[in-house]
């Protein structure tokens, strides 16, 4: 009797563990919905009304396991058509549901709905999402953590707690009249009021300290902070007050770990860092503080510095700590890190220099080691003249700023790039003739040509599948040299060189390191630099590369790839989806 009655729970303990690893191999469907709605906020003392999704600020956090697969029902309750886009996901042959407007959809308009359905191939780390349209993203961003596959450790010791840290922007006015009145003024715009931290600006702003992000540890835990840079326009220092920060991960790409007191993180850009609390109570508290890297023209970028507070936990075992115990304590010391000069561009360039792939067995970096396809682009700002019988606020009173790549400023279409390729009607739409390298080169960060006017367009680049592609982004010194992160969609590459000055084709391949880059979907063309890399072109569609400061990307520095498919059923793009939004 007693062995009759075992066999069922042995067959069933079999099955649990079958499905167990089938789960593990395939993953799991997880279904959100996204209501895009408006809600009153109220930051330094003054409310407006802000587009959210689920009327949360900042949104609602995703999470899944490598392997996972992801339907989000996107529905638009609000006057603004929307868009959305899972920043750094890769989308293999799931172009459809990359999320920037007019490159893979039509946008959302009022009313109605979309689903963005993929899976997760190969990734486990920290991304985002956030608005694609306009500058929708000022407030409609959040976390996207993707977790190791089931059983898989973290390759470095686990954390007590994992913790995500957004930064972000806050402007008083509406972004959306900012950039408009910009626009029409061919001028700059204005900058934001305040940087964030988990939508907070904190105590160093008038009218705030309600308003701080604080974060509380136990003596002599680990933590992991996912830092995410989701600000509009500013790169940002950042560093915590008394504490080193060790690297472990940025665009969810693990990293040979290394510590710092301060790092950089680019808009668009990740880092994983573990945190080392000290290991008893210290009797202080201590600011978690950022503020921008910025070469540009003073008055072109918010130049404020936020803090969150990293509190103690006084009774940290106890089981119900006293309510004065565990709140924040202002008779306490309170310390401040000191952060770079706002222009230290050689901390940012010997800080990029540290990042390496782990370029393991299990995590290997799998740079391409020859080149099918080379491509040169220059990128920085430059000037369209001013509209006849107007008067512009550009750099000068008869020009207005622009932005461009290879001469090119990138005008978006009205119609769906994706879409119209699929279709084959891509006429009128866009035209396959991107220039590999400037038409007319010159001293890229040397003395500016007299003129400085760039075309506009709407070109891709058109590479086969399976080619190995190298790209040499050149910074330009036009209108002054600045740092441009830029974001490829649909891929992650390998940053095989960087360096000041004009990239030298001749003797700066040599020094390429194609045994351990950094793997990212993000990078910062250095100010008065270039930065080389390096991919696999095996993902088919249409995928957007820009600037990740918006002020830029608006202003033309943009262009798309377009991948053909390859020859088998697995390297095709899949048809779009039955309720992909119409222009």
């Amino acid at each position: 009797m007693a062995i009759s009655s075992a066999l069922p729970c042995s067959l069933l303990v079999a099955a649990l563990m079958l499905l167990a690893s089938v789960v593990q191999v395939q993953g799991i469907t997880r279904h959100y919905d996204f209501n895009v709605t408006m809600a009153n906020v109220t930051r330094l003392c003054a409310s407006k009304s802000i587009i959210t999704v689920n009327g949360q600020f900042p949104g609602p956090k995703i999470v899944a396991r490598e392997g996972d697969r992801l339907v989000i029902r996107v529905t638009n309750h609000a006057q603004h058509n929307i868009s959305l886009h899972w920043h750094g996901i890769r989308q293999l042959r799931t172009g459809w549901a990359d999320g920037p407007a007019y490159i893979t959809q039509c946008p959302i308009q009022t009313g109605q709905s979309y689903v963005y359905n993929y899976t997760v191939v190969g990734q486990r780390g920290t991304l985002w999402w956030h608005a694609h349209i306009s500058w929708l993203r000022a407030t409609v961003y959040g976390p996207l953590v993707i977790l190791p596959k089931l059983g898989v450790p973290y390759p470095f010791p686990a954390p007590y707690k994992e913790v995500p840290v957004i930064f972000g922007e806050w402007w008083l006015a509406d972004t959306e009249v900012v950039i408009k009145q910009a626009l029409q003024l061919g001028a700059g715009p204005n900058v934001s009021d305040a940087h964030t931290i988990n939508g907070l600006p904190g105590p160093l702003y008038n009218c705030s300290a309600k308003d701080t992000y604080k974060l509380k540890v136990k003596p002599g835990k680990t933590y992991m902070l996912r830092l995410i840079n989701a600000a509009l326009n500013d790169e940002l220092f950042f560093s915590v007050a008394n504490h080193s920060l060790t690297v472990v991960e940025v665009d969810a790409v693990y990293v040979k770990p290394f510590t710092v007191d301060t790092l950089l993180i680019a808009p668009g850009q990740t880092t994983n860092v573990l945190l080392a609390a000290k290991p008893s109570y210290p009797g202080a508290n201590y600011y978690m503080s950022a503020a921008p890297y910025s070469t540009a023209r003073p008055a072109t970028f918010d130049n404020t510095t936020v803090a969150g507070i990293l509190e103690y936990e006084l009774y940290p075992d106890a089981p119900r700590p006293s309510a004065s115990a565990g709140s924040f304590n202002e008779a306490l010391p309170l310390y401040r890190p000191t952060l770079p000069q706002l222009n230290d561009t050689s901390f940012v360039g010997n800080f990029t220099a540290k990042l390496r792939s782990l370029a393991t067995p299990r995590y290997p970096a799998a740079v391409p080691r020859t080149v099918d396809r080379r491509f040169f682009f220059a990128v920085g700002l430059g000037t369209h003249p001013c509209p006849a019988n107007a008067t512009c606020q550009g750099p000068t009173n008869t020009t207005q700023f622009a932005a461009s790549v290879n001469n090119v400023s990138f005008v978006l279409p009205t119609k769906a790039l994706l879409h119209s390729h699929f279709t084959g009607l891509s006429s009128g739409v866009y035209s396959p003739d991107f220039p590999v390298a400037p038409l007319a080169p010159f001293n890229y960060t040397g003395t500016p040509p007299n003129n400085t006017n760039v075309a506009s367009g709407t070109k891709l680049m058109v590479v086969p599948y399976g080619a190995n592609v190298e790209l040499v982004m050149q910074g330009t010194s036009i209108l002054g040299v600045e740092s441009h992160p830029l974001h490829l969609h649909g891929f992650n590459f390998f940053v095989v060189g960087q360096g000041y000055g004009n990239y030298d084709p001749v003797n700066d391949p040599s020094k390429f390191n194609l045994v351990d880059p950094v793997e990212r979907n993000t990078v910062g063309v250095p100010a008065g630099g270039w930065v080389a890399i390096r991919f696999l072109a095996d993902n088919p569609g249409v995928w957007f590369m820009h600037c990740h400061l918006e002020a830029h990307t608006t202003w033309g520095l943009r262009m798309a790839w377009l991948v053909l498919d390859g020859s088998l059923p697995h390297q095709k793009l899949l048809p779009p989806p039955s309720d992909l939004p119409k222009c």
